[in-house]
């Protein structure tokens, strides 16, 4: 593995490096990403029982936003709660930008290294073929194993790229879908919570 690594030349370092920091990146928001850690069920469920039995104080809101993303959400909509639906609604919104981002953080790292190491084992392709053409015209084609270092790091940075941008790329696109998939359900959520608050829910419906 050394040995491809070195024929490889001096761009398998950022592309080995790339490949280091996508690895961490997957298995950060494989972590945090986790649906039970960011939408906890019967949030809003254990809310309306909260409200019911007159416990619905600040040290139970605090607890709340402290639990998870949803919950964060859910307890700014709760603070605002004697507000109006729209006050209420925009407090929501604003703090549902911030976890929206929260959710996001490093998928844009991951996307340029995507999209990137292809272009870095590109790089080494055009280096190796340069070196190829180099040699061919000082020695000439007749040898083949003077033209096999050259030909050696064109094929060998081509793969080492593709062979990182692939499953960055697919991971890339899982966790953009993963994330659409946790803001449609905080916004259901956050959605039923104001419409309890507000009387336009019955109590059968904050349970679901």
């Amino acid at each position: 593995m050394f040995e491809i690594i070195i024929a490889g030349g001096w761009l398998m370092l950022p592309i080995i490096l790339s490949s280091v920091i996508a690895l961490a990146i997957v298995g950060e928001r494989f972590w945090t990403l986790q649906e039970k850690r960011i939408t906890p069920k019967n949030l809003v469920a254990q809310i309306w029982q909260w409200y019911k039995s007159d416990q619905l104080d600040e040290e139970h809101i605090q607890a709340l936003a402290n639990s998870s993303p949803l919950g964060r959400i859910l307890a700014v909509g709760l603070i605002n709660r004697n507000h109006p639906r729209d006050v209420m609604k925009e407090s929501i919104e604003e703090v549902g930008r911030q976890v929206v981002l929260e959710l996001e953080r490093y998928l844009n790292t991951l996307g340029t290294i995507a999209h990137v190491t292809p272009l870095l084992g590109l790089l080494g392709t055009v280096f190796g073929m340069i070196e190829v053409f180099s040699v061919i015209s000082t020695h000439g084609n007749g040898n083949p194993a003077i033209l096999a270092g050259g030909i050696s790091k064109a094929l060998i940075t081509t793969a080492a790229g593709l062979s990182v941008a692939i499953p960055a790329l697919t991971l890339y696109r899982y966790f953009r879908g993963k994330v659409n998939e946790l803001v449609m359900k905080m916004e259901e959520e956050a959605l039923k919570i104001v419409e309890v608050m507000h009387g336009e829910r019955e109590q059968g419906g904050a349970k679901k």
